[in-house]
Parts: structure tokens; sequence; C-alpha cells
């Protein structure tokens, strides 16, 4: 209770975005953003698939949630959902090394949901669905798998499963 309250208002959450790239000097800046930008860039206008080689794109996921059925909370919204996304992304980072965002929908239409992370596809190369209350979950995990080209895991579905079977 009161530890945890302490050190997600100590850190104002838990994760942060860091650059990958120390940037140390004007030299090093105007590699990563423009002018030395447009190489990677006129890469990937060449062969879209270069964006797998060039950006983060490969190891990026989107903890997405609408805040529907979080934990044993219920349906406690968006904005509550936060800390529990943020834990997530920590656990891909600390176990996997994988850089995870949270994204914590307002909204919980179903084909709101589906059309918001396919439009966020391009960026990411991997979505885990998080307390998203069902039947909807079922439908958009189904969906995404269908419409996009980057993997799904429903973690609620997924993630039970494959602890029930490791025992």
């Amino acid at each position: 209770g009161d530890e945890a309250l302490e050190l997600h208002r100590r850190y104002r959450g838990a994760i942060e975005i860091q650059s990958k790239i120390p940037v140390k000097d004007e030299h090093t800046l105007l590699i990563i953003s423009n002018p030395g930008v447009a190489a990677p860039v006129e890469e990937i206008v060449k062969d879209p698939l270069k964006v797998w080689e060039y950006t983060t794109k490969g190891n990026l996921v989107a903890v997405v949630t609408d805040g529907s059925a979080v934990l044993g909370l219920g349906n406690i919204g968006p904005e509550a959902a936060l800390p529990v996304m943020e834990g997530k992304c920590v656990l891909f980072k600390t176990f996997a090394g994988i850089e995870a965002i949270p994204i914590c929908l307002g909204t919980q239409d179903t084909e709101e949901i589906i059309s918001l992370v396919k439009a966020l596809e391009p960026s990411l190369g991997g979505v885990n669905l998080e307390d998203i209350a069902a039947p909807r979950c079922f439908e958009i995990e189904r969906r995404l798998r269908l419409e996009t080209d980057i993997p799904v895991f429903h973690d609620d579905q997924h993630g039970t499963a494959v602890v029930v079977l490791a025992g």
C-alpha cells in the first residue's frame, strides 16, 4: 500500500524513455535528427521492411488496455489502469529486454479499439492486450490477429494458458 504509493509518487510512474544513442555533441545530434536521419528514411522508403533494421519497431510492444477488467478491480477506466500497464512494461523490459509502452485507451468500443491499434501498427513489433473485459477481448484479439501483420498476445487468455500448462 504505502510503499507502492511512495515509489509511484517519487518516480512519477514506473517507466521512462531513453535514447539508445548517447548524444554527447552536436555532430551526433545532427546524425540522429535532421539532416542525418534522412539516410535511414530513404532506405525505408526504398524497402519498407528496412523499418525492422533501422528502428526500434522489432523490439517495441504496446501494452493496450481500455481499463475494463483490471486485476480484481473491475472496470476502473484507463487512467487508473495506467500504473498496472506501466508495471507490465517493466516486466517486459526486465525479463525479456523488450521495450514496451502503455497505451490506455479512452474507449471501450470494440471497433474503435481495433481501429486505434491497427493505426499504431507501423510503429510496433507486437501488441499485448491486457485487462480488456470479456467477451470483447476475444473479438478484439481475433480481429487484430487477422487484420495486422504483427504478433498479438492476449495476456488474460494466452498468459493464463502458459501458466496453467507450465504447472
